[in-house]
This record gives C-alpha cells, structure tokens and sequence, in this order.
C-alpha cells in the first residue's frame, strides 16, 4: 500500500456548464481528500447558485473575487474556449495555478504567453485532456513500451459525426472561431498521441465546410464561420507518421473514435480517447507464427478514472514540484498542430512546427487510486 501523504488545494471554480458536474460528482465521489472547491463562479448566478447547492460549495464569488481569495490555490478554468485564455492568465497573473479545460487557447500568441506567464509567476498550468491519465490510454502506453508492436511506424485516427446542434442547448460556440471538430475534438486524438508516440514536427493538411447553416433542435440557424471537415498528416518527430481524420460533416462512420497504431510487428487499437476505459485489441503473431487477435486486458485500476484526475495528479506535482502530465507544453503543442493543419490546407504545404513537448512518464503500474507518483 502506498502511504504517501495526500496534498490537500484549495480550488475556485470558474465555469458552472456543461461539464462542470462532470468534474464536480467524480471529484467529490472519489477525490474530496485530495481536491476542496472551496467556492464556484458564473456569469450565469442561477447557475452559480444551482452549483454551490447541488455540490455543497461554501462560497458563491464573481471571478475577481476568486482571485482575491487568498486561500485558493488553483483556478479550476470551465469556461467556454473563447473564455480561456483571458481566464487563465488573469489567475496566473494573481499567483494561482490553473487546470484549464480544452483547448488551452485559441490564439497562438496566447497559449505561448500562458506559458511564458506561468514561468514568471511560478506557478503551474495543467489543460485537459485527463483522459490520457485513464488506464485505457496508459494500458495502451504500456504495450507500445514493452515493444510488444516493435517500433510503431504509424497510426490512423477517425472521428465524425453530424455535430452538437442536434443536442447541446448552447451549440453556437461550435461553429465560430475556436469551434470546428479539430478544436472540439482534436485534443482527445492529439494528446493522446502525444502521450503514445511523442511529439510532432510537421504537418499538412486539408479542410472543407459543408454546411453553411446549422439547425439546432428549436428550429433556430447558426452561422457557421469555420470549417467542419478536417483531415491532417502528421510527421512525429520519432518518424511516426499519422493520419487524422476529424469532422461535422459526416453521417456517421461505422469506425468512430477510432485511433489504430501500427508497428513492426503487431497493430494496436487504442480505446475512444475521450473516455477513460475501453477495449484494447492486439494483432500480433503468436508461438506459432500465426496471426492472432486478442482483447486485452486493463493493467490500470478504473475507479476514480473520470474528468478530474488530471486536476489530481496536478495536485500532486504541485506537491511534489515536478511538472504534471497534463502540462501547458503539451497543451500549447496541440493548440499549434490544430492551427497548422488549418494553416496547410490554406496554404497548399507543409507546416514546420515551432513548438514542441516532452511525452509525459508512464504512470507507474499498481498505483493506488489518487496517488499519482513522479
């Protein structure tokens, strides 16, 4: 058993949405030793106050009050893309830490002067996603480890579906800029492949929009100003090359959230990437040298894996003054690989990149629920 003693933050919560229960039920089912939300903020004081009573949060404030708050030490950032940026380095720039929802920007400038902010305040930003955290993706980094695939030569991923008009009650932000489906859904695929296979180098890429107007569920039309059909090549430093798919555009492929590595000697299939389980299936030869397929299992504890932990494990590099997994590099290096896919399509070329990223360490096998390790 592991008897580390568990930090204890003092978190604020800006952004009472969509996701914010989400982050809230899994952070007070399974981390309240670790996390304390010590008060919440909105725009919306309905959805405030709708917070602070379903969760038992002490304290409603406005976000400048949040910042004035002595006692919080990290802003839980769930606000709206457009909103994160601004947030976040307004927190950096009052001495907190930040865990910001995804995208970690929509500018570039911004995400590189989140960084840079972060560095001179000395403090710590962490960005979802935390589902490279969960033991799908860290079962999967495992085997690409023990070089049970050989050395991966490349990988394919494939998202799509008809978009968010059809369920969400405030899908606008979707279609505008810092929406599309490689800004909504791209940084599930991305840094997870980050965490697989390491950073990348260049890109290429080729973009589309289908759909002029959206038509939400009430019958009202949304503009739409970005494209919805993105599909990028891209040349990972360790000479990996990938294919990714992302879309609005598309009825309904029959291979959805998929995500396949391909190596030397096997092809790993790596659960959805914006979950935190799933089936893991192997081709690889057997004793026999026959090809052989097997589901295989789960070398991580499940529970407690939920949108949170990656606020956790930043807990702990606070504690432990190391970086997080979830780090505003790997953050910003995605923010960076989206525009440039973009970028590619517009220009006609390939995009060298000018960031890049260290892969983040494996967790350690058996750890134990909330204990996340250097």
């Amino acid at each position: 058993m592991n008897n580390r003693i568990k930090p204890r933050i003092n978190v604020g919560l800006v952004g009472c949405g969509v996701i914010s229960p989400t982050y809230l039920t899994n952070i007070r089912e399974n981390y309240n030793d670790i996390i304390n939300i010590v008060a919440c903020s909105d725009l919306s004081s309905d959805l405030a106050y709708k917070t602070s009573k379903n969760f038992e949060i002490p304290k409603i404030l406005t976000f400048e009050e949040l910042l004035e708050e002595s006692n919080i030490e990290v802003i839980l950032n769930l606000t709206p893309p457009n909103a994160h940026a601004p947030i976040t380095i307004k927190a950096i720039e009052a001495g907190k830490h930040v865990y910001s929802e995804k995208p970690l920007a929509i500018e570039l400038k911004d995400g590189q002067k989140i960084i840079d902010k972060a560095i001179e305040n000395n403090v710590m930003v962490g960005c979802a996603p935390d589902t490279i955290l969960g033991p799908g993706i860290q079962t999967c980094r495992k085997i690409i480890e023990e070089g049970i695939i050989g050395e991966p030569t490349a990988v394919i991923t494939i998202q799509g579906n008809r978009g968010h008009e059809g369920w969400h009650p405030n899908a606008e932000f979707y279609y505008q800029k810092g929406g599309g489906p490689i800004f909504d859904m791209g940084p599930y695929y991305l840094s997870t492949l980050i965490n697989l296979l390491g950073p990348v180098k260049r890109v290429t890429g080729s973009h589309k929009k289908t759909f002029s107007k959206r038509t939400k569920k009430n019958n009202t039309t949304i503009n739409v100003e970005v494209p919805t059909h993105v599909v990028g090549i891209l040349d990972f430093q360790s000479g990996v090359i990938g294919n990714i798919f992302n879309s609005f555009d598309t009825f309904q492929p029959t291979c959805n959230n998929y995500i396949e590595i391909y190596g030397t000697t096997g092809t790993l299939t790596v659960p959805n990437p914006n979950s935190f389980s799933g089936p893991i299936n192997l081709l690889t030869r057997n004793n026999n040298n026959e090809m052989e397929r097997k589901e295989v299992s789960l070398a991580y504890d499940e529970e407690g894996a939920a949108r949170g932990i990656g606020l956790v494990e930043m807990a702990w590099a606070i504690k432990d003054q190391r970086i997080c997994r979830t780090n505003a590099n790997i953050a910003n290096h995605v923010l960076e690989i989206i525009h440039a896919v973009h970028q590619a399509s517009d220009a006609e070329k390939h995009i060298t990149l000018n960031t890049t990223c260290e892969q983040p360490n494996m967790l350690p096998i058996g750890m134990s629920k909330g204990i996340f390790n250097q």
